[in-house]
């Protein structure tokens, strides 16, 4: 009897934590968060400075709120481009130069390996739901507010 309850218990401790990594895995885990500005929109923008971070930048999030978006900051000038592997949600990509001006906006579609680049070289690229930088007039020249971010 003893014996018995050592392997449910042994076996109840191990479906614990396959569940425990399980949805570990499926967690949409969100960066820092900084404010920054369009005109008079105000944006929540996780911020994606490493590596590892732009790397994996919106790739499994099945939603962004309607204010909230990733800032990529490249540390230093480059030329650029973005792609939607793994990433779920349709997105629009705004290229900025190092003093917050737009340089250019593209349109993504989820889940695809097309490049989206920078026309210039650029040190930030902001990820918003599709449409939100049309939806609010916000073009090419115009600034984004709170970079650098550091």
């Amino acid at each position: 009897m003893i014996a018995m309850q050592s392997i449910y218990l042994r076996l109840l401790s191990v479906t614990t934590l396959a569940l425990a990594a399980a949805s570990a895995g499926n967690a949409q885990t969100k960066l820092p968060v900084t404010q920054l500005s369009a005109g008079i929109y105000v944006i929540q923008a996780e911020v994606a400075a490493t590596d590892a971070e732009r790397q994996q930048g919106l790739m499994m999030r099945t939603k962004m709120g309607p204010s909230e978006g990733m800032v990529f900051d490249f540390g230093a000038p480059a030329g650029v481009c973005m792609w939607m592997k793994n990433t779920l949600i349709p997105l629009s990509v705004a290229f900025i130069d190092n003093e917050g001006k737009i340089i250019n906006i593209e349109d993504m579609q989820p889940e695809t390996l097309d490049s989206h680049c920078a026309k210039k070289v650029v040190r930030y690229a902001l990820e918003m739901n599709q449409a939100w930088f049309k939806q609010k007039n916000i073009k090419p020249g115009s600034k984004i507010n709170g970079l650098p971010l550091h």
